[in-house]
């Protein structure tokens, strides 16, 4: 077993250290930081990008999009405080705008995790920001320890993401190992460090201002270049807001209201309330049952066909269903799996575990530098008592202090969770059924900022802009600079998917159809 699982439940399910989501290698994690404090990284920022090293810009293919993009690399210091030392490369891509009219602004996207690669993500960054990219480019960097760029990544033992049993886990050693594989300095590999490479590519590429768009963990990293670099910054999103003020392992009780909301939605409507009408006593009874012990039956893997064994433990369940709850396509399939799983049918859970199990892309040595360094040590004693009634909070809790205890990051400066103060034009952007960034994150991060507008889309969850309009307000700020005439009012639409009440249709069925 590797930390790969073991963050697979920490923040998001039970071995996870993760923030967003979870999988049997990668459970969107928390967030971490880097190990010199803002003022002393503000100071070397200069110095190291002196010594930049680069690789021309290139025509290049990236996943998901036909057309050559451009891509290229800096050769920088792994300590910015030490810039004759070990160097990497981080690397980025810049998706060119249709017409450059704006030849010297891009927009900066900035990928959730901590862990993922925004490389990798490139078709859907470019699918949201389309509007934004007719005339300006868009520019996405590999943060350091993710994608290309020196990747802090754990491999994954040979047992099957079906049968392998979470519950039997040694955090310490399984973290341990996975820093044994990692040739790097894991330190350096915090929030702080990596916007100081950041800032080192935007004056390279000549870009007088950016456009930030961050989401889920991006948005930290975005409101972090508010606060170090404000001359460069033109306008910002944040998507799916973690405020600074917050430690992201306050997401165990995010968890539980994005439960608290699927049964309520379930509840009020006629069709599912009908369908599935104690739906959330099915989802308390399969609980206590894997609670006592998983169930351990033989299914057809979804992507073989081939009969396997299926170990069914109580953090497989609850973490397939939270993330389940971050795609408003599965969202809508959790209502009959969770039933049908209360009935003894575990295939349509298998189904959505297997479906969220590996789609998360998260570089968990990353991640670990990130939430061990800039989270951990912010767990209050009201986290820990809500902790104790809640079986994701704690076990999350539990995951993460087992392994940060072995990661060994340097505590963040107490600055760094002050609230952003700044008059940059912000545009904030929440999902009222968001299962790890409610809306009162977004609330607690306008505390001072005074040129900012707060949306919640009420339908929408996590990545409010790829669900809805959204994405037409990024544009309009961007296009104007100003949040002065943004106007929300076209996230009202109902965005919502309509649950199924079977396993082919959300439509009821006859009796004689059922039985086909």
């Amino acid at each position: 077993m590797n930390i790969g699982k073991v963050m697979l439940q920490g923040t998001y399910n039970k071995v996870s250290n993760a923030h967003w989501l979870t999988t049997k290698s990668k459970l969107i994690s928390a967030v971490q930081v880097g190990l010199l404090s803002m003022m002393s990284l503000s100071a070397v920022a200069d110095e190291s990008t002196v010594t930049i090293e680069q690789a021309p810009l290139s025509a290049c293919y990236v996943d998901g999009l036909s057309e050559q993009v451009q891509c290229g690399s800096l050769l920088l210091a792994e300590n910015p405080a030490k810039p004759d030392g070990k160097k990497i490369t981080v690397h980025y891509a810049v998706l060119p705008a249709i017409k450059p009219s704006f030849k010297k602004q891009a927009m900066l996207a900035i990928a959730g995790g901590p862990g993922q690669s925004a490389i990798e993500n490139a078709a859907g960054f470019d699918r949201v920001l389309a509007k934004v990219r007719q005339d300006r480019d868009i520019l996405l960097i590999d943060q350091r320890g993710t994608g290309q760029s020196n990747i802090l990544a754990c491999d994954d033992d040979d047992m099957s993401v079906l049968s392998f049993n979470d519950d039997d886990m040694d955090y310490v050693k399984d973290t341990q190992a996975c820093l044994d594989e990692i040739d790097a300095d894991v330190t350096q590999y915090g929030s702080l460090t990596a916007l100081t490479d950041f800032e080192a590519i935007r004056q390279h590429l000549g870009y007088e201002k950016l456009h930030l768009y961050g989401v889920s963990y991006g948005t930290r990293m975005a409101q972090l270049y508010m606060r170090e670099h404000p001359n460069a910054i033109a306008t910002v999103t944040l998507d799916g807001v973690v405020p600074m003020q917050q430690s992201v392992i306050a997401i165990g009780e995010a968890i539980d209201r994005g439960y608290a909301l699927l049964f309520k939605d379930c509840q009020q409507n006629s069709l599912c309330g009908q369908q599935f009408p104690d739906l959330e006593q099915d989802f308390i009874s399969v609980d206590n049952q894997l609670a006592e012990s998983p169930v351990k039956t033989q299914v057809r893997d979804p992507q073989t066909d081939e009969l396997t064994s299926f170990l069914l433990t109580r953090g497989k369940f609850n973490g397939a269903i939270r993330m389940a709850l971050y795609m408003p396509n599965i969202r809508s399939l959790t209502p009959h799996a969770i039933h049908q799983a209360a009935l003894g049918n575990y295939q349509p859970i298998l189904g959505i575990y297997t479906l969220t199990s590996d789609s998360t892309g998260i570089a968990m040595g990353m991640h670990a530098s990130v939430v061990c360094g800039e989270d951990i040590h912010r767990i209050t004693t009201s986290m820990r008592e809500q902790a104790q009634d809640s079986y994701m909070g704690g076990t999350m809790i539990e995951g993460l202090e087992a392994t940060c205890s072995v990661w060994n990051m340097p505590q963040v400066d107490n600055s760094f969770s002050d609230a952003i103060a700044s008059d940059i034009p912000t545009l904030l952007l929440s999902g009222e059924l968001d299962p790890a960034t409610p809306p009162s994150w977004g609330d607690m991060a306008t505390e001072k900022l005074t040129n900012a507008k707060h949306f919640v889309s009420e339908f929408a969850t996590h990545g409010v802009a790829y669900q809805s309009c959204g994405n037409d307000l990024i544009a309009d700020l961007v296009s104007s600079g100003s949040i002065d005439n943004i106007d929300g009012k076209c996230l009202e639409k109902d965005v919502r998917r309509s649950f199924y009440l079977n396993a082919n249709s959300v439509e009821t069925l006859s009796a004689d159809a059922e039985e086909e």
